[in-house]
């Protein structure tokens, strides 16, 4: 049973950066197609 608390407050921290990576993905994912897209036209 110890574990399985672990294993929830481990979540429970995770989810907190969570969307913090999710944000700095979409801002990646955004870079790169503006930079194809800029690249493109040049």
């Amino acid at each position: 049973m110890s574990d399985q608390k672990e294993n929830y407050s481990f979540w429970t921290k995770y989810k907190r950066f969570a969307g913090n990576e999710i944000l700095l993905y979409l801002v990646m994912i955004i870079g790169i197609i503006l930079g194809i897209v800029i690249f493109s036209y040049l």
